[in-house]
């Protein structure tokens, strides 16, 4: 799980473009200077980026900020996909295009990108086949078609930070492959009780010394994080038809009371009313 730092052939270009990198057997946990805006469609997958961990369906288009870690979004998936990457060079947007006077619109964009940020709406689909769609055009349009799809992206509403403040990167190695664990810990066993005091002593802390260290390095409880964790993973089961009894208990939750409580808590709806809405 040793994060990377993946260097990117610039060859003297403001972007860079991936068309269907195939990478769902590797673990790539890493980050780069350039800023990376990613569109994938698949049947599921996972959204690691940072702190942030959740879940997609269907398709999912992100762009993140400079130095932000990230896993790759094909990882694990074993269904079909299709997956496009656009790396920015980090300068060409802070000396280029932010200081540019009929591109400061796009300045809101770019600083949300700092938090790493998922764009969501009728737009998402159009936006990333238009991303495809680079792969034929010569350098020339490919530059300009880039300044309106991220033009575009500064106009949509329906979007969400993936954290509350701007995320920093962690010079520390030893606490960033921690963090690391605790996260595929999770991941691994968030279907089953999670003794506190378990993850604790696996990652040689006390129970009230890891809750200090979580809390201080996510800025959430342990129990907190868990919690958007499995609720993220309800709403796929949701989303695949799965019974709310048989959600509530297959994510871990103890009673459909707490899961009630805590699915509302998160996302503002109870889960009998996110069923009806997603049979629409």
């Amino acid at each position: 799980m040793k994060i990377e730092l993946e260097q990117i052939k610039s060859e003297d270009k403001s972007f860079q473009l991936m068309f269907n990198p195939r990478l769902s057997d590797l673990y790539y946990w890493h980050f780069h200077p350039e800023l990376e805006l990613v569109y994938i469609e698949a049947e599921r997958g996972k959204r690691h980026v940072g702190d942030h961990i959740s879940h997609f369906s269907d398709s999912d288009l992100v762009l993140i900020g400079s130095n932000i870690p990230h896993l790759n979004f094909d990882h694990g998936i074993k269904t079909d996909y299709r997956k496009v990457v656009l790396h920015l060079d980090k300068g060409f947007v802070s000396e280029q295009l932010l200081k540019t006077p009929e591109l400061k619109h796009l300045g809101s964009l770019f600083e949300n990108a700092k938090y790493g940020i998922a764009l969501d709406g009728k737009e998402k689909k159009e936006i990333g086949q238009r991303l495809f769609d680079l792969e034929n055009l010569n350098s020339f349009d490919r530059y300009i078609e880039i300044l309106k799809i991220l033009s575009d992206l500064s106009q949509i509403n329906e979007t969400e930070l993936l954290h509350t403040e701007p995320y920093t990167l962690l010079i520390n190695q030893n606490d960033e492959n921690r963090i690391r664990s605790i996260y595929t810990f999770i991941d691994t066993h968030f279907q089953e009780k999670i003794s506190l005091e378990e993850i604790a002593e696996a990652h040689h802390f006390s129970r009230e010394g890891f809750s200090r260290y979580f809390k201080k390095r996510t800025g959430s409880t342990f129990t907190d994080f868990v919690n958007r964790y499995r609720i993220s993973q309800a709403k796929l089961m949701i989303e695949n038809h799965c019974s709310i009894s048989d959600t509530c208990f297959g994510c871990g939750f103890e009673s459909l009371s707490y899961f009630t409580r805590v699915f509302q808590k998160i996302t503002g709806e109870n889960p009998s009313e996110f069923q009806r809405r997603m049979r629409r």
